[in-house]
């Protein structure tokens, strides 16, 4: 098997072409989403993703699906580079990487069974018989949490948990090796999170999937991530283990972050700052040289991603 990241982004970038601006609302203008990502997900490993809404982590969910193209970069499956690959060649790619998305009543067919929505990416690329599909699909639901019995029942007789469920069923029926869960917990009950989290957990041992895992929320992937990769304003501003992120955060909005995790104990509870974007420019961390463990890429005054001790990566300015 080969030693190469189940997934790979080279300095992606994502720039849409906007209308709207000078005279008459005819200047073009453009968006920069995604800034020159550089993110790995290594086999049988569970990356997060994390920022606030419009930090470009879900455009960069979608550039890694290749649900979206990007602007420039290279996007690598297994080592192979999928970045140029015609739409219409990507479908051997798509058994090997699926999609869960946030709103599981949106993604879910209302006229199909759960029974035929499972089975259809099944019928898609031609595996099996019909019977054989419906046989894996029951299999599916129970091995998701469900009773076979639901192979019948549509989408809208179940609650949001149930049909996240059924949303993971579906994405990997195929035995797909890559998993992009975009805010997956998102929209549900505390309680019923945590059971979405530990299905991932469960099926991700089992399987030995690589999730890349996309939240808002830190709370939610401390137990779940081998790694935490913290956007903001569609740039890589702190990369690490999570065990380093929750102890050692380096990057001023990083700590933010973790400033909004609610915490049970209220001795250990303070007072939740929120900082303008300008605050945080300001307190870009300054990284002398002689602490980078490799000298920076490019020469200059401007915040760049630096190598700090291990594998703890933040961006900062460099000095000396």
């Amino acid at each position: 098997m080969s030693d190469a990241p189940a997934l790979e982004l080279r300095q992606v970038s994502k720039r849409f072409r906007l209308t709207g601006g000078g005279l008459f609302g005819r200047e073009p203008r453009e968006q920069i989403a995604v800034d020159a990502v550089d993110l790995t997900l290594p086999t049988n490993n569970v990356v997060a993703l994390v920022g606030e809404s419009g930090s470009g982590k879900t455009t960069t969910g979608l550039l890694a699906l290749r649900l979206l193209e990007a602007s420039s970069g290279t996007i690598l499956l297994h080592g192979e580079d999928i970045t140029t690959i015609p739409q219409h060649d990507l479908k051997p790619y798509r058994r090997q990487m699926q999609v869960v998305f946030q709103d599981s009543y949106a993604s879910l067919d209302p006229m199909m069974t759960l029974g035929e929505i499972i089975a259809e990416p099944l019928s898609i690329h031609g595996l099996h018989a019909p019977a054989e599909r419906r046989d894996h699909a029951r299999q599916w639901l129970q091995r998701v949490g469900l009773d076979a019995s639901y192979a019948n029942r549509y989408p809208h007789e179940l609650s949001g948990g149930q049909r996240q469920r059924v949303s993971v069923a579906r994405a990997l029926v195929l035995g797909v090796s890559v998993l992009v869960a975009d805010e997956p917990t998102s929209a549900l009950d505390v309680s019923v999170k945590a059971q979405i989290v530990n299905l991932l957990q469960d099926l991700q041992a089992d399987m030995g999937l690589s999730i890349l895992f996309i939240s808002h929320d830190l709370s939610v992937v401390r137990s779940l991530a081998d790694e935490v990769i913290v956007m903001f304003r569609g740039r890589v501003v702190e990369r690490a283990a999570t065990d380093v992120i929750f102890a050692d955060a380096r990057h001023p909005y990083t700590r933010a972050l973790l400033d909004a995790v609610p915490v049970i104990d209220p001795k250990a509870r303070h007072r939740r700052r929120f900082l303008t974007a300008e605050e945080i420019a300001a307190r870009t961390p300054k990284v002398a040289s002689s602490e980078c463990e490799r000298l920076p890429l490019r020469d200059t005054a401007e915040p760049q991603l630096v190598a700090l001790s291990g594998s703890h990566y933040v961006e900062a300015i460099v000095t000396g």
